[in-house]
């Protein structure tokens, strides 16, 4: 079976800002697909040329078989974007925005109703009220609304829970596994590392470079160095001093704890040691397991280190 969305060695570049450095990778029909990397990766980028709003400078981009630069019209027919951004009118109620939208696509909301009320029926009792007036978890559900009303095959949402409060991207996440499991393609870029391990396969980004694509489970699993959770007295200077010894592949803050992942010549009683010597106080060493930040944070310090 093809692909729903297939890019192939895909290039752009903003005057000598490389965005998208020969990406290159298929997302299957169906599948819940994750693009995890940081503001500035590349992930609006990709998104805008697969909604056919921008050009590759080289490669090729299809949704369903459609090319998204010789076939723009059919992909914007198949395709639900939202932006990362709120982009719906501030100025037109809930129920007036759902309409506009509606219309464009040349159906109404009673025509797909079936695939938006589970959305809906949370903000029909606020239908008469403006857009620019509702909660970022209201705005989130209608601008997903707006999206889906024309029931698209390929769902791609950019960073669509950035500045909302947890119970909403909870709840945000619970609706696109029941959109999932209708059959909708969705791909959904987000910089919370958490919700990486939501999708059936995440692609970690940074500087327009894919550096892994697999299940979350397995980028857990192939994180292959001992990691430990380190704690002292002035966690400031801890994280400076780790970041600089030798042995040490990466440091990072993570809770209450600095996570530091070792090299093979590295070892937690060699480490205890070094710090102790250099004066940090009431230091403590645990082995933790890895998360989706640890591994994204390693194959970042790889890419800087190339």
């Amino acid at each position: 079976m093809d692909p729903a969305i297939h890019i192939e060695a895909v290039n752009k570049n903003f005057g000598t800002v490389n965005a998208l450095d020969n990406i290159s990778f298929a997302v299957e029909k169906g599948e819940l697909f994750g693009l995890i990397g940081p503001d500035g990766g590349g992930k609006t980028t990709l998104f805008r040329i697969l909604t056919s709003l921008l050009v590759p400078d080289s490669g090729k981009v299809s949704l369903e078989g459609f090319d998204t630069v010789k076939e723009y019209k059919e992909v914007r027919k198949i395709t639900g974007y939202m932006p990362g951004r709120f982009s719906l009118y501030y100025d037109l109620s809930v129920e007036e925005n759902l309409k506009f939208f509606a219309t464009i696509f040349g159906t109404t909301i009673d025509e797909n109703y079936d695939l938006i009320k589970d959305i809906y029926v949370q903000i029909e009792p606020f239908k008469d009220r403006k857009a620019g007036n509702l909660s970022g978890g209201m705005k989130q559900k209608l601008a997903l609304s707006c999206a889906l009303i024309h029931k698209p095959r390929v769902l791609i949402l950019d960073e669509p829970t950035t500045g909302v409060d947890a119970v909403s991207r909870k709840e945000f996440w619970e609706m696109l596994k029941k959109l999932k499991n209708q059959g909708i393609t969705i791909i959904v870029s987000t910089p919370y590392m958490d919700e990486a391990g939501l999708c059936d396969r995440v692609a970690l980004i940074q500087k327009g470079r894919i550096m892994q694509i697999n299940t979350p489970e397995a980028i857990v699993g192939n994180f292959d160095h001992p990691l430990f959770g380190v704690t002292a007295a002035n966690m400031y200077v801890l994280l400076n001093d780790l970041s600089m010894r030798d042995g040490v592949i990466s440091a990072h803050r993570f809770g209450d704890s600095i996570h530091t992942s070792l090299s093979d010549t590295g070892s937690a009683e060699d480490l205890e040691e070094q710090l102790k010597a250099g004066q940090h106080q009431d230091i403590s060493i645990r082995r933790i397991e890895p998360n989706i930040e640890d591994c994204f944070m390693a194959l970042m310090t790889r890419e800087n280190d190339r």
